[in-house]
């Protein structure tokens, strides 16, 4: 199991002036990483979805230089390994 790093900070209140040690545990790298990595792939499939929508929308009307400028626009979400 990996170890993880706790860090103390001291607190003073003033209401009784007794000094706390508050306990802190601070989340571990691949938690950080792959809670990133999921609010990345949610945006991401969710501006894809949109901007899917805003070009079927510009189909259905018939406005053809709002598709090019969102085709434009889809090319980033769409390119492969």
């Amino acid at each position: 199991m990996k170890k993880h790093k706790v860090s103390y900070k001291l607190k003073v209140f003033s209401v009784k002036k007794v000094s706390r040690i508050a306990a802190k545990r601070e989340i571990s790298y691949e938690i950080k990483l792959a809670s990133k990595l999921i609010l990345d792939e949610l945006c991401f499939n969710w501006n894809k979805a949109r901007l899917e929508e805003e070009i079927n929308e510009s189909i259905d009307s018939n406005d053809k230089e709002k598709f090019l400028k969102l085709s434009k626009k889809y090319q980033l979400y769409s390119w492969e390994h």
